[in-house]
């Protein structure tokens, strides 16, 4: 059994998380390549000896947000959201439901993170962008494996091109987000619909989840 954190360990992971929340809005206003330690130091009132306890340098704050929305999702999609968990049409209907909304969660609660990754981490260095686009081509992959579960189940159509229709799913995420960033206060829940229906009646066989 894990023993329960201390006061000290509290307190370290709070600070680890304040120089995170700190240094997006140092990047925010100044710019990724602008934000120096010192001024995520100074904006946060800590020496730059204490900042180089938790991270290296402000490169590695951007490795550890990725690291932990990949942990996020990667937990989202486990069980009964994984790719052969649905028998039927109207499992993969409510895989969806419950998938979507984790994402929603996941992606649109802290808008900062869907800004960082989409507008500015690819302008910071190759690796990185690099690492990004292999997020991508795991997104693509993870979809595809559902869509060729449900063909190989019989409740999708037998010709789906599941590679590229994953693609497809991926970039109506991404557009998604991208929307919800434009306009924060805007209701959202129409286009989430609209993304499931596409995601069912789209791809399905014909008659599957049909009356008997």
């Amino acid at each position: 059994m894990t023993k329960p954190s201390t006061r000290a360990d509290r307190r370290k992971a709070e600070l680890r998380r304040d120089i995170i929340d700190t240094a997006f809005v140092c990047f925010a206003e100044k710019g990724y390549h602008a934000t120096g330690i010192a001024d995520i130091a100074t904006e946060l009132g800590i020496g730059h000896g204490t900042f180089y306890r938790y991270f290296s340098n402000k490169r590695e704050i951007i490795d550890h947000v990725i690291d932990d929305l990949a942990a996020r999702i990667v937990t989202a999609l486990a069980t009964e959201n994984s790719p052969d968990a649905a028998a039927t049409l109207d499992d993969y209907r409510a895989q969806i439901e419950r998938i979507g909304a984790a994402l929603t969660v996941i992606l649109v609660q802290d808008r900062r993170v869907a800004q960082l990754l989409l507008f500015h981490a690819t302008g910071i260095d190759d690796e990185l962008t690099a690492r990004l686009y292999g997020l991508l081509d795991t997104a693509d992959a993870l979809t595809a494996g559902y869509l060729e579960h449900g063909v190989d189940r019989g409740y999708l159509r037998a010709d789906l091109d599941t590679a590229n229709t994953a693609k497809a799913v991926t970039g109506m995420l991404l557009a998604a987000v991208l929307h919800g960033l434009r306009d924060p206060e805007g209701d959202v829940r129409a286009l989430a619909e609209a993304i499931r229906r596409l995601l069912v009646d789209g791809v399905r066989r014909e008659g599957a989840g049909d009356p008997g």
